[in-house]
């Protein structure tokens, strides 16, 4: 039986940023809330529980308000993001694969997985719906064989990460599966974010809904059939203009959730690592949200999202080298349209043909059940000062009561993360 998911988790291991200048302005390196008020500025959401968060306008970069942004901790499948951002362009997404035993071989145990399956053929695009969507551990995997094998996918994602200009990054796995040493940071999930969602692809993926995954052939028809997996994302389809991007959770890195929405021809970025308990991350995503909407023109930026480097910044190996040992298995893609990289604009592209995105507003009433049973998280113990760290100089949020009307979001059993078909996580699982 499938149990509701863990209502808190012990704190994962942090670790305070590098030494020397914060990446992005010198506030963002401060512990604390980082927030500039101006005039009629709306106050911050209360109760937020997060060890790290961060809002940012994606058009121009500018960092709205902070949390211990550089906080260096535990991604889970957040770090997809930037397996994404490193293979989704090497091979055109109608290219077809055969997977073969070796490359579903070494999956961590209780992996999340869509359900993919050796000897059988299976569209690029099939495999990245598994990873967007069912978090499938098994579709990262065939990928990243394709791409040359996990070694040098893990290394081209470091590389790409030092493109990005994600100082706190170390990867470990491709997936995201809890490591030893596998940190990130609310300020680089946001740049990984951000340098996603402008690719049409990515875009597409972290927007679909719900889609139907390749099955086994039918013995007795020789038929091949297929089978539903929907998006774990909770705030999809729920929170007006949401684009995705990206959740996760492992026994150990907690809840973490990198978040963007539309409004007015703005799009913001919301990243939230660890609050205390599991649909906290959701919730608090959505409060800071409405206040980063709310508050864009009223506040003077914190700090700024770092553009990537490029060979006139003097990284031109790196960013040669993050893409120079894609194997020759599929036709490569086109990149997205470099005119609107430059300009920091996010290219609109809706979702594939045949597949439902995040469009239009559902009430949020809709989803009103609570969490149905409590698990207690798995403790990774962390040293005493950094955990000081993280927590012990927490600056005062101005106080206020939650802005923009926000409604938290309960666990329902039917949740795909919570009730357990194809693809979902669970409770002691990692991603």
């Amino acid at each position: 039986m499938w149990c509701a998911a863990p209502l808190a988790s012990a704190a994962p291991p942090a670790e305070p940023p590098p030494v020397g200048a914060a990446v992005g302005g010198e506030r963002l390196g401060q512990q604390g809330v980082q927030v500039i008020p101006t005039g009629g500025t709306p106050r911050l959401p209360t109760g937020l529980t997060g060890m790290s968060w961060l809002v940012a306008d994606a058009g121009t970069g500018n960092v709205l308000a902070a949390y211990n942004p550089h906080l260096r901790l535990p991604p889970a499948s957040t770090l997809k993001m930037l397996f994404a951002d490193t293979v989704l362009p090497k091979f055109d997404r109608s290219a077809v694969h055969r997977v073969t035993p070796s490359e579903l071989a070494g999956l961590g145990a209780g992996s999340s997985l869509v359900g993919v399956k050796e000897d059988l053929d299976y569209k690029v695009e099939d495999l990245w719906r598994g990873v967007f969507l069912s978090s499938g551990n098994d579709a990262v995997h065939v990928l990243a064989n394709m791409n040359g094998g996990i070694e040098q996918t893990v290394r081209q994602m470091q590389e790409r990460a030092g493109v990005l200009g994600a100082a706190d990054t170390h990867v470990v796995s491709p997936d995201g599966y809890d490591e030893d040493g596998q940190l990130t940071s609310a300020y680089d999930l946001t740049l990984f974010a951000r340098d996603g969602l402008r690719n049409p692809d990515f875009r597409s993926y972290c927007a679909t809904r719900d889609a139907q995954f390749p099955g086994a052939v039918d013995k007795n028809t020789g038929q091949r059939g297929t089978f539903g997996i929907q998006n774990t994302d909770r705030l999809l389809g729920k929170y007006p203009g949401l684009l995705g991007v990206k959740n996760g959770y492992t026994t150990n890195a907690g809840s973490t959730f990198v978040g963007a929405a539309e409004r007015d021809g703005r799009t913001l970025l919301v990243a939230v690592m660890h609050p205390t308990t599991y649909m906290k991350v959701y919730d608090e995503t959505a409060a800071l949200l409405d206040w980063g909407f709310a508050a864009a023109d009223k506040v003077a930026p914190v700090g700024v999202l770092v553009q990537p480097k490029t060979a006139s910044t003097g990284d031109a190996a790196a960013a040669a080298s993050a893409g120079a040992s894609a194997p020759a298995k599929a036709p490569a893609k086109a990149a997205a349209n470099p005119a609107a990289k430059a300009a920091g604009r996010l290219p609109q592209a809706g979702p594939p043909e045949g597949e439902s995105s995040a469009r239009g507003v559902r009430s949020w009433s809709a989803v009103g059940a609570a969490v149905a049973c409590a698990v207690a998280a798995g403790f990774w113990v962390a040293g005493r000062r950094r955990r000081r760290w993280a927590r012990g100089a927490v600056a005062t949020l101005p106080a206020a009561s939650t802005v923009g009307g926000s409604t938290a979001l309960g666990a329902s059993a039917s949740d795909p993360e919570t009730a357990g078909p194809a693809g979902a996580t669970a409770i002691g699982r990692r991603d």
